[in-house]
């Protein structure tokens, strides 16, 4: 079997098709992985903002689309026994150039289409042109008779979908889109104290500080305010020595928000760790809080169970399917019910039992179950 894979260049779905290309091969498969390349955008100094960005689309909705009708051609006979897959749903428009039923995709969200759509729920913004593409994802995305979805909660979230474009004539679900969870795409444990608090000194943090631990981007959706809320209302006797938000820097509202509540000195922020920094402040965090307003999967989650962090999560899902009951799950809107979590976790018999859960819970993504669902969708 050869599996083509047709990878968006975000560095995210790189390592996700570059997983597959080797949890594949090791499982004896021919692999190829096929990626636009950069014609038109080499003219232009970046492809992320103005004329570039244009010129990048020619690449890849105009150039990429013909190369691989070229390369389906070239195959010839061997063809029937090629499978190909779409490592990101954004890239379904991809599925009109390739023969549809040796052709599958990974659903990672359906985030991005319902806040195209106007559900407001998905706290997904689109501008004019965005709704256009969404619609364009989606109306592709839905020819799959092959669909992986990372969650169960993408997968009803896109039978849904599909049952409201149904009442337009559209098709209805495949029987063959089915949930294959993501698994770790790089190595999380917990760190030895002699190997973290070094990274953790660096990073801002005086040894044996005490500190919640938030990591994500600054998008809405991702809730950070409330972490401040939460810290707010916790009493003193129970309010960890710091703040950390790690990812994205912390935008100016969210320092104002902080400067409000006076409590902007007990902010760490860690703009971009790199791996080994991630996992130090996992490792050691009194609490990974994650009040996340919507999430596709929900990463972080199982990240920082594996390197053996109490989660204190929202209770909207995927994240308690993504926890598998290993966590503290709160109303994201509402700092109270998040600080009353938090008051639990920090009594020793309660911690150490998310702690163990959230270990084991992590046992579940691995890689070998992942590739053995996939190998068993292509030839569905």
């Amino acid at each position: 079997m050869i599996a083509n894979f047709l990878p968006d260049r975000q560095e995210s779905m790189e390592r996700f098709a570059l997983m597959l290309n080797d949890g594949l091969i090791s499982n004896g498969n021919n692999v190829q992985i096929w990626r636009p390349q950069p014609y038109f955008g080499r003219l232009a100094k970046t492809t992320l903002s103005g004329f570039g960005k244009w010129l990048g689309y020619i690449d890849k909705w105009i150039v990429f689309p013909l190369m691989m009708r070229w390369r389906v051609m070239k195959l010839g006979k061997k063809r029937q026994a090629v499978k190909f897959h779409i490592c990101d749903h954004s890239n379904a428009p991809y599925l009109a150039h390739l023969p549809i039923a040796q052709s599958s995709i990974t659903c990672h969200d359906v985030l991005a289409i319902r806040g195209g759509l106007g559900y407001k729920d998905a706290f997904v913004g689109a501008s004019r042109t965005g709704k256009i593409f969404q619609r364009w994802i989606l109306d592709n995305l839905l020819r799959s008779g092959k669909i992986a979805c990372v969650s169960a909660f993408t997968l009803r979230q896109l039978i849904e979908l599909a049952a409201a474009e149904e009442k337009e004539g559209e098709r209805p679900c495949s029987d063959h889109w089915i949930v294959v969870h993501n698994a770790f795409n790089n190595q999380f444990v917990k760190l030895a104290d002699e190997v973290a608090w070094p990274l953790l000194t660096r990073a801002g943090f005086y040894k044996n500080d005490s500190y919640l631990l938030h990591v994500g981007s600054d998008l809405p959706r991702k809730n950070r305010k409330m972490l401040l809320d939460m810290f707010a209302v916790l009493p003193d006797n129970k309010r960890p020595q710091k703040i950390c938000f790690a990812g994205d820097k912390i935008d100016t509202e969210l320092a104002a928000h902080a400067s409000q509540l006076g409590i902007e000195h007990f902010i760490i922020s860690v703009v971009k760790p790199d791996h080994q920094t991630l996992l130090a402040l996992y490792s050691y965090c009194e609490a990974f809080v994650f009040p996340s307003l919507s999430e596709g999967f929900g990463w972080p989650v199982i990240e920082a169970q594996a390197c053996g962090a109490p989660v204190i999560a929202s209770e909207i899902d995927p994240m308690p399917e993504v926890s598998g009951g290993a966590a503290l799950h709160a109303d994201p809107f509402s700092p109270q019910a998040f600080a009353a979590a938090y008051i639990k976790i920090t009594n020793s018999d309660d911690r150490y039992v998310y702690i163990n859960k959230g270990l084991e819970n992590a046992h579940r993504f691995n890689v070998e179950l992942m590739i053995s669902s996939y190998e068993k969708l292509f030839l569905a």
